[in-house]
């Protein structure tokens, strides 16, 4: 089954609808009840999030019948699920709400995700901002744009590429090497900031709009990044683990570094994040 322009634009207004009926009403009036942990203290669900991959999987089940639908809860609740990814001929990846901790604190940093995967390659990604109501939408080979509310798009591209120490980034710190951490941490002295918004879809945005020079992250959940990846390799970012091969979607671990081009990464990965 191919996967058009049409096809992409029926699962934007899934989410979309996702976040009108199960996220936007709940955002700052969620009770003690509706949020539980899930390995640990930072590690959240929420209604919203079940709530939300429930429509999300209904809707992609009925668009394509023929997808492995993969969703964060639904791998929460099966392990299982994860494994078939790697030999699923269409694939529907789908984080309900990235930034589950910012969302069930009130903290307006979070975003909904989809990932299109065709014979193991990611062919579309897209990031819903339900606060501003607008997407960042990429299709493999044809660019990454943002699309807004009213119908006008722009056409997305990342930073130009500076010296190490104006770059500006992001690194998520919670699944660094702990016998790297310390490390790690102080190099990132040697660039001008690295801040983290504990959402890989504020980041991922951030980043494909020129807004950082970089990202990086260690633990590679495919409804994390996959849609991230397309978009920001589609604005022109220089993205790969950090062995340097491609990230792919059965890849679970191996650090992922991102930079406005070849020469930035291999700046980075040499004198920043050196493990």
């Amino acid at each position: 089954m191919s996967i058009t322009p049409e096809t992409i634009d029926a699962i934007a207004d899934m989410m979309r609808e996702a976040a009108r009926v199960e996220i936007l009403p709940r955002f700052r009036r969620l009770d003690d009840a509706d949020v539980a942990e899930k390995t640990e203290a930072s590690d959240l669900v929420t209604v919203a999030d079940t709530g939300a991959e429930r429509m999300l999987k209904a809707g992609i089940e009925k668009l394509l019948p023929d997808a492995l639908f993969v969703g964060e809860e639904g791998v929460a609740a099966d392990p299982s699920l994860l494994s078939k990814l790697k030999d699923a001929d269409l694939a529907v990846i789908v984080d309900p709400i990235d930034g589950t901790f910012n969302f069930a604190h009130g903290i307006s940093a979070y975003g909904v995700m989809a990932a299109v995967v065709k014979g193991g390659e990611t062919v579309a990604g897209l990031i819903y901002d339900p606060m501003g109501d607008d997407f960042m939408i990429a299709e493999k080979g044809a660019g990454a744009f943002l699309k807004r509310a009213d119908g006008s798009s722009s056409r997305m591209t990342v930073a130009a590429p500076v010296p190490l120490a104006e770059m500006l980034g992001t690194a998520s710190v919670a699944f660094m090497p702990q016998q790297h951490r310390a490390e790690l941490l102080a190099n990132t002295a040697k660039v001008r900031y690295a801040a983290s918004y504990r959402c890989a879809a504020v980041e991922y945005r951030a980043f494909a709009a020129g807004g950082l020079h970089f990202f990086t992250y260690f633990k590679l959940m495919p409804w994390d990044h996959l849609a991230g990846v397309l978009i920001g390799q589609e604005a022109g970012g220089h993205i790969a683990r950090y062995d340097g091969s491609p990230y792919r979607p059965q890849h679970l671990d191996g650090g992922i570094l991102g930079a406005p081009d070849k020469e930035s990464w291999e700046e980075l990965r040499a004198k920043v994040f050196t493990i």
